[in-house]
Order: structure tokens, then C-alpha cells, then sequence
């Protein structure tokens, strides 16, 4: 069920998002919810989500919990969502071998089938929008959002686990520029310095989303250099 908005909270947290809460209403009643609020409360109480008392922002915590919420998902109706998760996989061999086209156009349906349950034309959709769609990804990475890196954030990087020999990726949104400009803000700002104890090859993923495009284009650069 949609209480309150919750689908779409849930889907950006599956996107590697966070999402603010109000802790303090819930009243450690198990059957009465007045509020989405209570009911990621009642998650956090029960293990499923974490909870940040700093930011007062709710996440899902690992891969492990991950899975469950996509277990429910695949017998709750969430269809749209796990059409996107079950694409992630090609989504991801396509950047691996540098299939800039295909990339594109793997954001392009991720972005549209998630559409119906975020804000389309939100830069925060765009960004969920595209965590979701490297979803598989987080088996042989740890994903990172907004990574501080001295000089800004960087948007997405993928830092591959220890033993799997994959290359690191770090990717750059933006909206309504260029991919090239993307890529060339990476360079600008030395996102990669900040992968720090990391050695080897790293891929770099410019997107862009032009909202004003008749057809909502996507476009994509993907470079290749060492660390």
C-alpha cells in the first residue's frame, strides 16, 4: 500500500537515497499508524531501515535488508521497480564495456519506468532514477552518493569490493548540459584523488538528462583511465 507517500520514500532509499523523518511521533503502537512517519519509525525498531540522529534520516542499511525489501516488492505489485532491478544487470555490463549508446538508453526506460512513482523532472528523481538502475551493481560494489571529495561531490562512485578485480566508477549527473561537461567536471575537480587506497583502473560516467528534449534524452560519455 502507498500510505502517506511511502512508496516512493522506499524506492529512493532502494536508489541509495535517504529520507528525513520525524521519530518522535511513533507510539510504539504496532496496529495504529497515523502517519508514514510512524511506519519508518516502526522499521527502524524492527531492523529493517537505519537511522541517522544527526540528519533524522532513515536509509536501508545493507545488502541483506536490501533484499528483503526486494523480496516484498517482487510479491507486492511494485512491477515498474523490479523491471528496473532486473535490467541493472545489462545496465551494468553495458558501462563495464563502455556501450555508451545502450547506457543511455538503459537510463532512459529505468527513468521512465520509475516515473509513475517519482517526481519525473525532479534532479532528486534523476539521481534515485539512476541509483536504481546500477542496482545489481551492489553486489561486487559499494556504492557511494555525493562522495566529498575536496572540491564538491561527486554524484555516484562505485568502489569495487576487494575480490572481485572490477574496475571503480565514478559518475557525474547532469541536467540539461552536456555529458561532456559531466566527464570534464570529474577532471575539473579531481574526483578521483578521492578514492583514497584505491589503485587500478577507473571508469568515468558522464550522464546527462535533457528534460527539454521532445523524446527526454539521455546521453552518455564513458572514459577509461589509471589510478
Amino acid at each position: 500500500m502507498d500510505f502517506d507517500g511511502l512508496r516512493a520514500d522506499i524506492v529512493r532509499m532502494l536508489g541509495g537515497g535517504r529520507v528525513r523523518v520525524n521519530a518522535f511521533s511513533f507510539q510504539n503502537d504496532m496496529h495504529n499508524f497515523r502517519t508514514k512517519d510512524d511506519i519508518l519509525t516502526l522499521l527502524v525498531h524492527l531492523g529493517y531501515l537505519g537511522y541517522d540522529s544527526e540528519t533524522e534520516e532513515v536509509f536501508i542499511p545493507n545488502k541483506e535488508i536490501m533484499r528483503e525489501f526486494e523480496n516484498a516488492m517482487s510479491v507486492g505489485g511494485w512491477q515498474e521497480i523490479m523491471q528496473i532491478l532486473k535490467a541493472s544487470e545489462r545496465l551494468l555490463a553495458d558501462t563495464l564495456n563502455g556501450d555508451e549508446k545502450s547506457v543511455a538508453k538503459g537510463l532512459l526506460q529505468a527513468h521512465e519506468q520509475s516515473a509513475s512513482i517519482l517526481s519525473y523532472h525532479d534532479e532528486n528523481s534523476l539521481s534515485c532514477a539512476v541509483g536504481l538502475a546500477y542496482y545489481s551493481a551492489r553486489k561486487d560494489y559499494r556504492m557511494i552518493r555525493e562522495l566529498p571529495t575536496g572540491r564538491g561531490f561527486a554524484d555516484l562512485v562505485f568502489l569495487p569490493l576487494a575480490h572481485t578485480g572490477k574496475p571503480a566508477i565514478v559518475v557525474e549527473l547532469k541536467y540539461n548540459k552536456s555529458a561532456c561537461a559531466a566527464i570534464q567536471q570529474i577532471k575539473d575537480r579531481h574526483y578521483t584523488q578521492a578514492l583514497e587506497g584505491y589503485v587500478g583502473e577507473i571508469l568515468l560516467v558522464g550522464i546527462n538528462y535533457d528534460k527539454n528534449a521532445v523524446d527526454r534524452n539521455y546521453s552518455c560519455v564513458i572514459e577509461k583511465i589509471k589510478k
